[in-house]
This record gives structure tokens, C-alpha cells and sequence, in this order.
């Protein structure tokens, strides 16, 4: 028999809830930061890896996307091994392994070092994103957490901002036999080592350990996580839950949302890693004039998810703004094909706004729909089946330029893509019988 528990009080839940966001999130984002550009600085020496390094675009495409193999084989048994030692523990481990091999990146010596460093730079990586998104389901009831991770997603548009100039400006550094590239990778790289030592300061794992909220805030909002998880158990009259991956990729939900992140992934990171090397083809541009026009696709990114993320949390229909986001992606990333550098430019600009958008909407869509004790292994699962399109996505750029000296088909197919995962999307749902204009509902699903 299920334990009913009383209902917690409102105002302190609201008030933990409050206490939670100002005391996590902003360090949650600036993690973000830090780790997305570790992640995609790369797209900004290509050209200084070509001349001293001799790394073509094709095997610069591979390095770029072998991040991704190894972020993905690695990401499930990073989330069962979070939920293990705490998210303390295991968070602070994640930043300080990423942040030494992004700082080996400044010493890397050839084509195979830099394949070995970015497979790495994905192994430590792996596990950070969906152990967030884990978090939130332990400190946040659910309808606080799609407005987090929009902020936290946010992280990540402001990453591509400050990317550029940041990248831009350090690579103007030259000194100590090191070229402005290397200065880059060990800048930015032990940046994040030193952070992690805050972090293990900063986070607890779970409400009862936060010295920052008052007893009675820290029961309301356990007892509120806890109601919300037993009506999910009801909903489906609870059950044993196993976390094998071919178990749950049985559910044809799960699959959907692998694919919908899978083209998300694709999108972002043909655009980010390429975007740089568009940006020079307009001609007449140094490193920091890159970087700062690297920038503006971002900066529209950034107000377009909070618009949509308003928008979709006034009128009640995640799959209908996710499904517009993907459209809008698609029509800029084809247009970014029918004309010169600066028309593909504008175009990209505009398909920012769909794609980035895309993101945020999409991640309260599975987190509806999972049951809370397997939520950590769908999460990490979906992120890394889906971020596999990091590795398609600028593999199969850096081919397509090297053997036909054009993007343009890799555009197209992005386009493609995008369309095809703004129609799919409709056939996601959040529990039986749902349907459309309803609030998100918590759906279990047991094995």
C-alpha cells in the first residue's frame, strides 16, 4: 500500500523553491558556460591546427564529432554512477576531469593526439548535462522545471556569445613557445579545474542537506517531490523498474525522443562548429572580428527561448512550440543555402532562433512523461543516443568540404532533418490519453 503523505505547504514549498533557484542556477549556468565552450572552442583554430598542424577539414570534422562518441558510450554509467555518490561528489568530478584534458588540448601534437583528446574531452564530459536535469527533478516539483531549464539551457547560448570574442582575444596571446591557439585550450581549459573547487564547496545533493534552507523549507519541498512521484506510481500501479538501455528503447516514446534530441544535436553543432569558417569565407576578418560576429546568432538565440519558453508556459502546448521551433530552423538552415556567405550568415541567424528554442522546449516533454526512479537513466540515455548527432553532424561537414568543397548539401540535410522533427513531435505525449492544450502530467513507466 502506498504512503500518503500530507500535503506540503505552498508557501514554503514556494519559498524553497525560490531559495533553490537563486542558489543553484547561477551556478548551474556559468557550468554550462564553461563547458560548452571547452566543448566547441575548437570550431575557432581550425584554421591554425591546418597551418600548424596539418589537420585537413575532414579529419578537423572527425576530431570535432569523436567528443560525441565518447560522451555518449560513457553518459548512462556517468548518470548510474551520480546517483551512487551524490551529485556533490560526482558533478564536482565531471568539471575537474573535463577541465585537465581540455587543457591538454593546448599540447596536442598531431592528427592522432587530437582524435585521443576530444574522444576524452567526451568521456570526462559525459554525464554533466543529464545529471543536471536529474538534479532538478530531486530539488524542483515539476512545474518549476521546465522555467529551469530554460535558464540553465540558456548557459549555453550565452556560452556562444562570449565564445567568440573570448576565443578571439586569447588567441592574440603569444609567449613561452606557445601560439595563440595553445593559449586558447589553456585558458579556457584550467579555467574549469579551478571552478570545480567551488562547485564541491557550493552544491549539496539533496534538500536535507542544504544548510541554506530552514527545516520545515526543506520538508515541505521533499514531501512535494515525493506526492508528485507516488501519483506518478499510481497512475501505473508502481512496479518493479529496470534501467536496462534495450528495455527502454523497447518504449517507442523513448525512441521518438532519442530521435528528437538526435536532431537537435545534429543542427547545433553543424552550425557551431562550421559557423566560424562561413563567418571568415565573407572575407576581410581577424580572429577577434570572428569571434565577435560569431556572437549575433546567439544573442538572437537567447531571446527567442525565453519568448518561446513564456509562450509555451501561458498557452499549454509543449509539442505545438517545439513543433514551430523546428520549422523555423528549417526554413534558415535551407535559405542558408541559396546565396553567398553574408546571406548564409542572416540565414543562419534566423535558423538560430528555431533550433536553440528547440532545446529548451523539448527536454519538459520527456521529463513529463518519465517516472522519477528511472528519470536519471532516460535522461542521460536520450542525451547520449541524441547527442550522437554531434558526431554525424561535423564528420559528415568536414567530408562533404574536403571532397566537394561545399557545405551546402550538409545544410540541406540539417534542413531536412529539422522539418521531419517538427512533424514527429506531435507523436510525443506525456501520459495516456492526453490530449493537446492539456498541462503536462507526469507519466511512470515501469518495466
Amino acid at each position: 500500500m502506498n504512503t500518503v503523505l500530507s500535503p506540503a505547504d505552498p508557501e514554503l514549498v514556494a519559498r524553497a523553491v525560490a531559495k533553490v533557484k537563486r542558489h543553484v542556477l547561477p551556478l548551474f549556468v556559468v557550468m554550462f558556460i564553461v563547458n560548452y565552450i571547452d566543448r566547441v572552442n575548437i570550431g575557432f583554430v581550425r584554421s591554425h591546427l591546418e597551418s600548424d598542424l596539418g589537420i585537413g577539414a575532414a579529419a578537423y570534422g572527425l576530431g570535432a564529432g569523436l567528443f560525441f562518441i565518447g560522451y555518449a558510450l560513457f553518459e548512462v554509467p556517468s548518470n548510474i554512477l551520480l546517483q551512487r555518490f551524490g551529485a556533490k561528489v560526482w558533478l564536482t568530478r565531471i568539471m575537474f576531469t573535463w577541465g585537465v584534458v581540455a587543457t591538454a588540448m593546448a599540447f596536442v601534437p598531431n592528427e592522432t593526439w587530437f582524435y585521443i583528446l576530444r574522444f576524452l574531452l567526451g568521456v570526462a564530459e559525459a554525464g554533466f548535462f543529464p545529471g543536471v536535469v536529474y538534479y532538478f527533478t530531486q530539488w524542483l516539483p515539476a512545474g518549476e522545471r521546465g522555467k529551469a531549464m530554460a535558464i540553465f539551457l540558456s548557459g549555453s547560448a550565452i556560452a556562444s556569445i562570449i565564445s567568440g570574442p573570448l576565443s578571439g582575444a586569447l588567441l592574440n596571446i603569444q609567449g613561452l613557445g606557445m601560439h595563440g591557439w595553445q593559449w586558447m585550450f589553456f585558458i579556457e581549459g584550467m579555467f574549469s579545474v579551478l571552478l570545480c573547487g567551488f562547485v564541491w564547496f557550493w552544491l549539496d545533493s539533496l534538500p536535507k542537506d542544504a544548510k541554506w534552507l530552514s527545516q520545515a523549507e526543506s520538508q515541505a519541498l521533499t514531501e512535494c517531490i515525493a506526492e508528485e512521484q507516488r501519483q506518478r506510481e499510481q497512475a501505473v500501479g508502481g512496479g518493479e523498474v529496470r534501467h536496462s538501455a534495450l528495455h527502454l528503447l523497447r518504449d517507442p516514446q523513448i525512441l521518438l525522443f532519442c530521435f528528437l534530441y538526435f536532431a537537435i544535436s545534429l543542427t547545433i553543432y553543424g552550425c557551431t562548429f562550421w559557423l566560424p569558417s562561413i563567418i571568415r569565407s565573407m572575407g576581410g576578418l581577424g580572429d577577434f572580428q570572428v569571434g565577435l560576429f560569431n556572437s549575433i546568432p546567439w544573442i538572437i538565440s537567447v531571446l527567442a527561448m525565453y519568448a518561446f519558453a513564456s509562450l509555451a508556459a501561458r498557452f499549454k502546448w509543449q509539442q505545438a512550440w517545439a513543433s514551430a521551433a523546428f520549422v523555423i530552423a528549417a526554413i534558415g538552415l535551407f535559405m542558408s543555402t541559396l546565396g553567398g556567405p553574408v546571406f548564409s550568415f542572416v540565414a543562419i541567424c534566423f535558423a538560430a532562433i528555431g533550433f536553440k528554442a528547440a532545446s529548451s522546449l523539448f527536454w519538459p516533454i520527456p521529463q513529463a512523461y518519465l517516472d522519477a526512479r528511472i528519470a536519471a537513466g532516460v535522461i542521460a540515455l536520450i542525451n547520449s543516443v541524441g547527442s550522437l548527432g554531434g558526431f554525424v553532424a561535423p564528420a559528415t561537414f568536414g567530408y562533404l568540404e574536403q571532397s566537394t568543397g561545399s557545405i551546402q548539401g550538409g545544410l540541406i540535410g540539417l534542413a531536412v532533418v529539422s522539418l521531419l522533427a517538427g512533424i514527429l513531435v506531435f507523436m510525443t505525449r506525456t501520459r495516456k490519453g492526453q490530449g493537446k492544450g492539456a498541462n503536462p502530467a507526469p507519466r511512470a513507466t515501469p518495466a
